[in-house]
């Protein structure tokens, strides 16, 4: 993370501008990469409002090329594995415009995994375009608070300070419920 953090604030603008997006489509391509941790960097080396809209260029971007990938890859392998559970299907089958809410209900969640829900249309019945606006008008607003909260975060304002509590009291919750559900030898 210093290595992409020491080269975006090396870089020329426009140069370091075309390296985040082209790291921001990777990172929806895999689909298992938070893109959080680019985020941060992007609004450290892009101040709040440049961070803010190259990470939502990134963004919006990634996920319209990895639904074009997964689509093009998956989507017969998915169908045929799917076939004899009609649950998945019905999911996989939804109108443009259940689709559409889907998908933007599921964009406007900060910490909903981008990979996952890229996967779940492009595999399903919705068009390139649906998904299209739906992903980018969820991703505004999800990317705000994802912006807001790294930008507070690293000024450490009272609402940095605040959040970093919840983040360290959420974790520690989550391993003593991990600790409490592991069987003793």
């Amino acid at each position: 993370m210093a290595f992409i953090e020491s080269l975006l604030a090396t870089l020329p603008i426009p140069f370091a501008v075309f390296v985040s997006i082209v790291l921001s489509i990777l990172i929806s391509i895999l689909g298992v990469v938070p893109s959080a941790f680019l985020t941060i960097l992007n609004v450290t080396a892009f101040g709040f409002w440049g961070g803010f809209w190259v990470s939502l260029a990134g963004e919006i971007v990634g996920s319209l090329i990895a639904f074009w990938l997964y689509r093009k890859g998956l989507r017969t392998y998915v169908d045929h594995k799917t076939k004899q559970s009609p649950r998945v299907q019905r999911l996989l089958n939804t109108t443009n415009r259940e689709a559409f809410l889907l998908v933007l209900g599921l964009r406007l969640m900060p910490f909903v995994p981008s990979g996952l829900v890229t996967f779940y249309a492009s595999v399903g019945s919705m068009s390139f375009i649906t998904f299209a606006i739906a992903s980018s008008l969820g991703k505004i607003p999800a990317l705000w608070i994802e912006v807001f909260a790294a930008n507070e975060v690293m000024e450490w304002t009272v609402t940095g300070q605040v959040i970093s509590g919840l983040l360290v009291f959420g974790l520690l919750i989550y391993g003593f419920i991990k600790i409490r559900k592991t069987p003793s030898n």
